[in-house]
């Protein structure tokens, strides 16, 4: 059994096939510095390599999936260049998570906020906790959505819905989001990583080569822009990084 190790991240083999891929920050509710951002990317890409991995669940431990950027630990980058390869390494971790070939089953649990919200939405199949809730605060501190969900909001929800959702930053419980579109399922809090790890378990049985390709080329067709939208809104966020009011912004969220 290939046995992985990362500074904020867990993945373990749970169920024949089933590769698990834990957000382990509880103490900070999971929030995003740079050594989880890196430890996500790289542990997506290493299960896409692991032969014994058929399927992935994402999940986060603790009381949340992931409350989005660390603010205790942003600090205001001295340079374009600094600010591009952090906003890279972001846009790494969601191109792992929907263009590894293996399907990922998101277990997503309490809150999912900014890039959270993100990575539940670049989930295959994004099963909520009941009790769990998500919003996008970007706008709001100065920055901007990464993730590529400029182009995924609007294909789940319709344009309209995905202005007031970015702009606005309301929040919305899991039930909300499964009407929407957003949640695939919604499951009771104590039966989320059961059901997930059900789902999982099924894909894993799915014959390797068709899944793939399933994978690959639903995201491509569906998603058309999906490589241009990942430059755009990085060049959007790295422009919201420089500007010193989003650091205050940030510090006072």
């Amino acid at each position: 059994m290939t046995d992985y190790q990362y500074k904020t991240v867990l993945s373990d083999i749970t169920a024949p096939g089933v590769r698990t891929i834990t957000l382990n920050r509880p103490g900070s509710l999971n929030a995003m510095n740079r050594d989880l951002i890196e430890d996500v990317a790289t542990a997506f890409e290493d299960a896409h390599k692991d032969i014994e991995t058929k399927a992935i669940i994402f999940t986060g431990a603790g009381k949340a999936f992931c409350a989005g950027d660390d603010r205790a630990e942003h600090v205001h980058p001295a340079s374009e260049e600094e600010a591009r390869e952090l906003v890279d390494a972001i846009q790494r971790a969601t191109h792992a998570i929907m263009m590894g070939p293996k399907p990922v089953v998101g277990a997503i649990n309490g809150w999912a906020v900014g890039g959270g919200f993100e990575w539940a939405i670049n989930c295959d199949f994004p099963i909520w906790g009941e009790s769990a809730k998500a919003f996008f605060p970007e706008v709001s501190l100065n920055l901007f959505v990464t993730g590529a969900v400029t182009t995924l909001l609007p294909s789940l929800v319709g344009l309209n819905k995905a202005r007031e959702m970015l702009f606005f930053g309301d929040r919305y419980e899991a039930a909300t989001l499964k009407e929407l579109g957003v949640a695939w399922r919604v499951s009771a809090d104590k039966d989320l990583m059961q059901d997930a790890t059900a789902v999982a378990e099924r894909l894993a049985a799915l014959p390797t080569l068709s899944t793939r390709a399933m994978k690959r080329v639903l995201n491509i067709a569906a998603v058309a822009d999906i490589h241009r939208a990942l430059q755009l809104e990085t060049d959007a966020t790295v422009a919201g990084f420089l500007d010193p009011e989003t650091t205050r912004l940030l510090k006072d969220f």
